[in-house]
């Protein structure tokens, strides 16, 4: 199913629905954060998903990780929460949603890099090497948000 993103654009069509996410950024003992070449955009994400009732939100965050990309990570900290309105995702089968994304700080503990079916590729990224990726601006900006290495978490 391909997906669509769209932010303050006039052609936003209408939600349907809203979802609580949580997305990871995860680092490895390099320094490299992890990214997913998302298999229904084509564009690089960081690895992350809806909540189901029976998670936590960093559970949440730890559960898609392991599922999109194989590895097990640790929850070390609060990036950002991430609830623009204008911010809009509209899937092929007619969902379309506003997400409300909390995104986690997240370090390697183990698990064997493995693409998923929501992944046409994952690779460990230089932060100098970002800005050469194709990627949604709100990726970009808890992105931006993580390097930035503040002092409180981003609300918005």
């Amino acid at each position: 199913m391909a997906r669509t993103e769209y932010f303050d654009d006039p052609d936003t069509p209408e939600p349907n629905s809203m979802v609580v996410a949580a997305s990871a950024v995860v680092t490895d003992d390099k320094g490299r954060i992890l990214l997913q070449k998302r298999s229904d955009s084509g564009l690089w994400a960081l690895p992350g998903g809806g909540m189901e009732m029976a998670d936590s939100l960093p559970g949440t965050a730890v559960r898609e990780v392991k599922e999109e990309t194989g590895l097990d990570v640790e929850i070390t900290g609060l990036v950002g929460t991430y609830t623009d309105p204008r911010h809009v995702i509209a899937y092929t089968d007619g969902e379309v949603r506003r997400q409300f994304n909390v995104c986690f700080r997240a370090r390697l503990v183990g698990g064997t890099l493995t693409v998923s079916d929501e992944s046409l590729e994952l690779r460990w990224v230089d932060p100098g090497d970002l800005g050469s990726l194709d990627m949604h601006h709100t990726q970009r900006l808890r992105l931006t948000h993580f390097l930035e290495d503040r002092d409180t978490p981003y609300l918005g």
